[in-house]
């Protein structure tokens, strides 16, 4: 089992946790604080639903939202769908808008709930997707079309419309008090295709009239984007950019609309807020260098974050949740050789409990220690990465593995890495490149990205691999590298441009072929942003693996799932047959009814294992 999201009970009585099972499977469970032991209450099978989180909307209430994955005519569909339940497991209720046989449309949106309403026991504000829907015998038609606002009694499903249905409004943001304040509309041509673009409107307190308040291209991740509101200060929350790196600023929600900043920094994107409490309140804003950081606004609960810590032996310590009078405060620590735990902590008693292991089948395993390093790229860039070494070995001749992240609009942070404690677990030595094309480090770093700039962010991947036989600490004989999505494809694409540099590849579900994955998104929406983030011009040819096939030397293993919406099968086959035809050695494991995560125990340990004695037999 896997803790997966954790939520305290408005009260304190109660901890909701879901977790990971046996194969697909997601369980919800309830934890009663006084020592009530641990008791399941609602099971998905992943087939195709399974459990992403579940918040407490009273004291024995809870707001689920499952997702779904399905294949329809060639197509991997995604699906959500909101529920409530008792915390006993009975009234289960659906709070998403049911479709018809007389829908004119799809919208495989199930809602999200945007204010939980903590004043109105049960009832929540919940962002819903609406359809026209038709009859022939009839005059009842509905003409509603797209997101809205309903408050809705989660135990009866009463609903009452708060926000009108709008086409292509995709985002709305409260004061935590029941009012929307903030909407988001993207632009979108005749056709329905997303422009990359979201115009934000807001109304002044008190005020039905929506005004502009900022356009966010996400595309170029350029332009104000709220995040919260603060109803006492009539401001709003973002990330904007300032001097090329996100920065928290907020915007006054008033006919002066002034902005000010709030927390910049000059080596990193800020990018996450800390919020607490029921009402979502802003208390901070965090951001990664070598390891990630926040700068409390609220001094009592920074004071609580460094006790806690301090009490924990220096870990990483996050707010997980609290109880409606914050006096319970559900707590998550953990570091690069603790893969977290769940504590609840009592500031009235002050006292602090454990509650359980974010991963139990690691309790008290010894795990090693990750290194911030910087090594040099060809240009003598210095990049920043990770490095792990097995434990009791001496760091020179070992077996390495190059382990580039995913995304490419994502980087590595420090702390635990279940990919990585793996590898080292069976004596690799692992270090993980935050190469440029990395998000979180601004818009030079960043370049095009990973894909338009393909050369550069794969020849920092391949730098890394040089530094580990250059510093003696691998043997260039039995370096490897791996990596995942994104990370598969700068893998396969690093056996090109360096084929006597890795001694075996392996990738788990990797793009193969750019011109392939700038046309896969065609009958969506997001299309032409996908489209254009891929490019066009010789680097889809020059950067595509399975175009260059001739130049590898090291012998493949891949792994795919077959309803991976993120990157889709045939990707991966494309590179074993050419592999194949070319007389290279390729490996293909395919994994049926599985997303890109791979998410089942069995098919995880196989990977892990397969990976592992594949990549051992290189200089064997």
């Amino acid at each position: 089992m896997g803790v997966q999201f954790a939520s305290l009970s408005p009260d304190g009585s109660k901890i909701a946790l879901v977790a990971s099972g046996p194969q697909q499977t997601t369980k919800l469970f309830i934890v009663d604080t006084a020592g009530g032991g641990l008791r399941s209450i609602l099971t998905a099978s992943g087939k195709p639903e399974r459990l992403q989180n579940c918040r407490w909307v009273a004291a024995t209430r809870l707001v689920c939202k499952v997702y779904s994955l399905e294949q329809f005519s060639g197509e991997i569909i995604g699906s959500s769908t909101v529920i409530a339940i008792d915390s006993d497991g009975k009234n289960v209720r659906s709070l998403s808008v049911r479709r018809t046989s007389n829908s004119q449309s799809v919208d495989f949106r199930g809602g999200a709930v945007i204010d939980y309403l903590p004043d109105q026991d049960g009832s929540v504000l919940m962002m819903r997707s609406y359809v026209p829907e038709e009859r022939t015998d009839s005059f009842l038609n509905k003409t509603d079309e797209g997101m809205g606002v309903d408050r809705i009694d989660t135990r009866t499903g009463t609903t009452i419309h708060v926000e009108s249905p709008q086409r292509d409004a995709d985002e709305y943001i409260t004061d935590g008090y029941g009012a929307v304040r903030i909407k988001g509309v993207t632009a979108r041509n005749p056709d329905g295709y997303d422009l990359g673009s979201r115009k934000y409107l807001y109304r002044e307190a008190g005020s039905r009239e929506w005004q502009t308040l900022s356009t966010n291209i996400y595309s170029e991740n350029s332009g104000f984007r709220p995040y919260a509101i603060d109803r006492e200060g009539n401001f709003t929350y973002g990330l904007e950019k300032i001097d090329g790196r996100l920065a928290a600023v907020a915007y006054s929600l008033s006919g002066a609309r002034t902005r000010s900043v709030i927390y910049q920094n000059p080596s990193v994107d800020v990018d996450q807020f800390i919020r607490t409490g029921r009402r979502g309140r802003v208390i901070g804003v965090s951001y990664a260098t070598d390891r990630r950081e926040a700068v409390y606004f609220d001094p009592t609960l920074k004071a609580l974050s460094v006790s806690l810590s301090k009490a924990l032996g220096g870990k990483s310590v996050h707010i997980a949740d609290t109880s409606m009078d914050e006096t319970k405060v559900l707590v998550w620590a953990g570091s690069d050789i603790d893969p977290g735990q769940y504590y609840l902590f009592d500031r009235t008693a002050k006292k602090l409990t454990p509650v359980i292991p974010q991963r139990p089948q690691l309790a008290g395993k010894t795990l090693a220690q990750v290194q911030a390093i910087t090594y040099p790229a060809a240009d003598g860039t210095m990049i920043p990465a990770y490095l792990t070494l097995p434990l009791g070995k001496e760091a020179h001749g070992l077996r390495a593995i190059v382990l580039p992240h995913g995304g490419p609009s994502a980087r590595d942070e420090w702390g635990f890495d279940w990919l990585s404690q793996y590898f080292v677990a069976r004596g690799f030595a692992v270090i993980q490149p935050n190469f440029r094309g990395s998000a979180g480090y601004g818009d030079v770093w960043f370049q095009k990205n990973g894909f338009q700039s393909w050369r550069t962010a794969v020849g920092d991947v391949a730098s890394a691999g040089k530094y580990l036989v250059s510093k003696g600490i691998a043997d260039p004989k039995k370096l490897g590298i791996l990596g995942w999505s994104y990370g598969g494809y700068a893998a396969l694409q690093a056996a090109v441009v360096e084929p006597d540099l890795f001694k075996s590849v392996v990738a788990i579900a990797p793009v193969t072929d750019l011109g392939t994955l700038a046309g896969s998104d065609r009958y969506w929406s997001n299309f032409y942003t996908s489209k254009t983030m891929i490019g066009t011009g010789p680097h889809l040819v020059e950067g595509s693996p399975a175009r260059n096939v001739e130049r590898i030397k090291a012998p493949i293993m891949m792994f795919q799932g077959t309803l991976d919406e993120n990157v889709n099968q045939q990707q991966p086959r494309l590179m074993d047959q050419r592999l194949k035809a070319a007389g290279k050695k390729s490996e293909l494991v395919i994994f049926e009814g599985l997303d890109h995560q791979l998410d089942d125990e069995a098919a995880r340990t196989t990977i892990l294992q397969r990976s592992g004695d594949f990549l051992e037999a290189a200089g064997n």
